[in-house]
């Protein structure tokens, strides 16, 4: 069999585990290397291959791959960056085939959401146009699991049990703190459109009157008046109470409940929704209210991560490594739940074209018939997610993340003008 190069590349947010999947393909590549040359990663996705910022990961001992499992953050770097339609930038699509040709690449890895899976897409279409032998492979992960063609995203499981965990340890300090006024502690969480991370934060409660009592998510639009009595009702029958906020909650008109900056695409910078509904809390029922946004922390907690998610961020990156070298051109290794009660899952392999650009968001049998809490549905599917812990080795109290040295491969290429 000819060894051909792979290439992989992180997109788009990172994850506590999107490093697991990195080690899973170092560590897969080099176990095939009958069939792998050099596996070369992008410095900072997409936008490494068009600027030929490659790595050649064999620069990485065995030691070192097995401490990057246990990394959060992407290690390689990652990018928000949206390829152009082929017949709109072909220069772009000229450059990128000329440093997968300049480095023999074979087969292209890209770690990511819904948007990378686009850019599988286009790129899978533009090799067959071009008569260029590769193999694109999409590879899933997003903390907000509104990827579709997947169970779950790898990724979410620990953000989910990041999220739990805080509102079950802030929901134990509320509750031991008198107030004459009434107390309310609200969650702000990530999840953008879609309300998984928010539902989540159910796993902390273990009856009807523990933490959290409401959860509001973007699938159902935010009714102030039936929110606010839910809020009263269950101050004036516990003396506190605590809400989760998805960052993209919506009124019924479908604007966001708070908006703040668009970037430089348009593209919307959510945040605040938390502050605002807290705010409006203590404007209309008086109570004395805290609210916290663990923002980075709820994908950066490498500390917590859930076993469960480690494990399918690994599935996946091993997945796809054979899947390249197979030749399996715009497919990516999905989740596929088997049993909820034993929990059981495989590997099996989605269109990424299918896919790509569209949210999965959760469905309406999830959310209680209120809209203001989730079913017992819900948490028989988001239960095994979150369940093992696996811990970084530990130094002087604080995680031992590595500080890996990554040096560029030398360019072969005149450099990259857009």
């Amino acid at each position: 069999m000819a060894r051909t190069n792979l290439l992989y590349a992180q997109s788009g947010g990172v994850t506590a585990v999107i490093n697991a999947t990195a080690a899973a393909v170092i560590g897969a590549a080099r176990e095939r290397d009958d069939a792998v040359g050099t596996l070369f990663a992008a410095r900072n996705g997409i936008l490494g291959v068009l600027g030929e910022d490659l790595i050649d990961t064999a620069v990485l001992g065995a030691e070192e791959v097995g401490a990057l499992a246990h990394m959060p953050g992407g290690a390689f770097g990652s990018c928000r960056f949206d390829l152009d339609p082929p017949e709109r930038n072909p220069a772009q699509y000229d450059r990128l085939f000329a440093v997968f040709a300049a480095h023999g690449i074979g087969g292209f890895l890209y770690n990511g959401g819904n948007g990378s899976m686009d850019a599988v897409a286009k790129l899978s279409a533009a090799a067959r146009a071009r008569g260029y032998p590769l193999a694109c492979v999409g590879v899933p992960k997003t903390v907000d699991n509104d990827l579709e063609g997947t169970d779950c995203s790898p990724g979410f499981g620990s953000a989910a049990k990041y999220a739990a965990v805080a509102m079950l340890e802030a929901g134990i300090d509320v509750a031991s703190m008198a107030s004459r006024s009434g107390r309310v502690f609200v969650l702000e969480v990530m999840g953008r459109n879609a309300g998984w991370i928010a539902a989540a934060t159910a796993l902390a409660a273990r009856t009807a009157d523990e933490p959290p009592h409401i959860i509001l998510m973007p699938e159902i639009p935010f009714d102030e008046e039936v929110f606010l009595a839910a809020v009263d009702a269950t101050v004036k029958r516990l003396g506190y109470c605590a809400v989760t906020v998805s960052e993209g909650v919506r009124r019924a008109d479908g604007t966001l409940v708070m908006e703040q900056d668009h970037d430089r695409k348009g593209h919307v910078q959510l945040g605040g929704a938390g502050q605002c509904i807290a705010r409006l809390i203590h404007a209309r029922l008086g109570h004395k209210h805290h609210c916290a946004i663990p923002d980075y922390l709820q994908r950066a907690a490498g500390h917590l991560v859930s076993a469960v998610d480690h494990a399918q961020a690994s599935a996946v990156g091993r997945a796809a490594v054979e899947a390249a070298i197979a030749g399996r051109d715009c497919v990516m290794p999905a989740i596929r739940r088997l049993s909820d009660d034993p929990y059981h899952w495989d590997v099996e392999f989605a269109d990424a074209a299918a896919i790509a650009n569209l949210e999965r968001r959760v469905p309406v049998h999830f959310i209680r018939a209120d809209g203001l809490h989730v079913t017992d549905a819900a948490r028989r599917y988001l239960r095994p997610l979150i369940e093992g812990e696996i811990y970084p080795a530990f130094a002087r109290g604080v995680p031992d993340y590595r500080r890996l040295n990554l040096p560029s491969v030398p360019r072969k290429l005149a450099p990259y003008v857009p």
